[in-house]
């Protein structure tokens, strides 16, 4: 089935209009900006259906970001509010006295911690600024779990959540943005290393699998399914214990 990017633009924007309408009228929507695709594409979304008034964009950056100048390109574009908010000082405070109290920080965690410093940083703008979070995931990075629990994962609503890279691409070129935001190669800013490189398959193998099922290399395949099975847990609430069905059973 061919996508329709100028139909799933409409529903899109439609779909935001409506959740803020019934969640947060008048609220804001925040967003943290990156200088991705993703973030990018999701503040355009949020400016056709709320206006650029009611968009915050958040750039922060871990003392330095090499690709911050991508971020700026994009609030200037869209003419939105924005606030940079560099984070270093509080990453290194934080590893510092993890580090003292006697825990070696693993290199994972050292990866993970700065996307859920950013995440508590979007929800004090938030609260702060009349605010809903963003959540700027697609389906092609969920589907492997190629995001942080509590991290990017995270956020009020998320518009992208069903679209494929390829997908979100196609909306980016529907809402006009430049062509250099939408086509930037995709990096997680924390390893150093292109998504691609570090899942080992391309977002184009990974769309096709995922939209039709076919895939040409079984070892790809074998690879997208395990880190889709491993990371499903990052797509749903946590686990809960509930007595009363022990009470019920019994």
């Amino acid at each position: 089935m061919s996508f329709d990017a100028e139909k799933a633009t409409k529903a899109t924007v439609e779909w935001i209009r409506g959740w803020f309408e019934k969640n947060g009228p008048g609220c804001n929507a925040i967003v943290g900006i990156s200088g991705g695709k993703d973030s990018s594409i999701a503040a355009a979304l949020c400016v056709e259906a709320l206006g650029r008034d009611r968009v915050i964009g958040v750039l922060m950056p871990n003392t330095t970001q090499s690709d911050i100048d991508m971020a700026q390109l994009l609030v200037s574009h869209l003419g939105i509010e924005n606030y940079t908010i560099n984070i270093g000082g509080a990453f290194d405070a934080l590893t510092g006295q993890i580090k003292e109290a006697g825990v070696e920080l693993s290199k994972d965690s050292i990866i993970n911690l700065p996307p859920r410093l950013r995440m508590s940083t979007l929800y004090a703008v938030g609260q702060s600024r009349n605010g809903r979070v963003v959540n700027t995931c697609n389906l092609s990075e969920d589907w492997v779990g190629y995001s942080t629990r509590y991290g990017d994962s995270a956020g009020d609503f998320s518009p992208m959540s069903f679209f494929t890279t390829a997908e979100i691409r196609a909306i980016g070129r529907v809402l006009g943005l430049p062509s250099v935001l939408i086509e930037k190669v995709p990096t997680d800013g924390l390893s150093g290393m292109s998504d691609e490189e570090k899942l080992g398959f391309t977002y184009e193998v990974l769309d096709r699998y995922i939209r039709t099922g076919e895939i040409d290399d079984p070892e790809t395949k074998k690879r997208i399914d395990y880190l889709h099975e491993r990371n499903l847990f990052k797509l749903k609430f946590m686990d809960c214990f509930r007595y009363e069905e022990l009470e019920i059973k019994a």
